[in-house]
């Protein structure tokens, strides 16, 4: 989503374009999949003090903590993080180097930040899904790490967009939220902003997607018919499993822990205005 184009809060929360950025994270997730699935699994990288090289520099983390640093690092530097729909996996991180920008207020004040959890199910389930078809170990650890920072970065943003949804949820029907928040019940606001049809289309959808995006092509741009030849670049299945084992849920566990804090600092009198009946026209 675009920050600093000048439209209003409330354009900015519209679920039509809070789900247009949503879209595109599909396609960008399942275009960095496709990318990292032509590597091997390559599990030394994910090993801690794997790398001689790395724990000669006094680094005892994994190759990919490695990356993830000094890639975030640059990041940093250049602002990424001030944008409120970026979250680093790496801390602490440098101050950037330009000046600050002005983006409109969207979220409410937090400290959410769940990118252990992603990192943690990526690597441990799904690069084996992606890279099961592959020799285990292709000596491809430079490639195979970028490949690796640009998936947790997207997934990552797609699973910290939830707080965006939480809060144009919210703003459309306080009343609805508010009582769940005062007397904290997680369950009652999973169910408020649950909607089981949305999800189901989402994953056929992305099984779509996934299912064009991932198909061989022959020189002149058309699709290789081969049964043969495999499912593709990317295996259909592994991508909706990971929408539909983590990505959905930790979205959930996200807008919840959102919505649990949106009252903090809030005024009184604010509150009451929320809970205060509509009146009839």
């Amino acid at each position: 989503m675009n920050f600093t184009t000048g439209e209003s809060t409330e354009s900015l929360l519209s679920l039509d374009k809070i789900r247009s950025t949503l879209n595109r994270l599909e396609d960008t997730i399942i275009f960095h999949l496709i990318e990292r699935a032509q590597f091997a699994k390559n599990q030394i990288m994910y090993t801690p003090g794997g790398f001689e090289e790395l724990k000669d520099k006094g680094f005892e983390g994994t190759w990919l903590d490695w990356f993830l640093r000094e890639i975030e690092t640059f990041h940093a530097k250049a602002r990424r993080y001030s944008s409120p729909d970026e979250y680093p996996f790496t801390s602490p991180l440098p101050l950037p180097v330009l000046g600050p920008q002005t983006y409109p207020s969207l979220l409410h004040k937090h400290a959410i930040n769940v990118n252990d959890q992603i990192k943690k199910f990526y690597v441990e389930e799904v690069v084996p899904a992606i890279t099961k078809t592959m020799i285990a170990d292709d000596g491809n650890y430079g490639s195979a790490a970028t490949r690796d920072v640009e998936v947790l970065q997207a997934i990552s943003r797609r699973i910290h967009f939830g707080m965006f949804v939480s809060e144009s949820k919210f703003l459309s029907s306080p009343g609805a939220f508010v009582p769940h928040i005062l007397n904290p019940h997680p369950e009652s606001l999973l169910g408020l902003i649950t909607k089981p049809a949305v999800e189901a289309a989402l994953l056929v959808r992305l099984a779509n997607k996934a299912r064009l995006y991932g198909q061989d092509l022959d020189s002149m741009g058309h699709p290789i018919v081969d049964s043969e030849r495999g499912p593709g670049k990317i295996d259909v299945d592994e991508v909706v499993k990971l929408y539909e084992k983590w990505v959905i849920p930790l979205t959930k566990v996200v807008e919840v822990d959102y919505l649990l804090t949106r009252l903090d600092g809030v005024p009184q009198e604010q509150i009451d205005s929320w809970m205060a009946p509509t009146p009839k026209e």
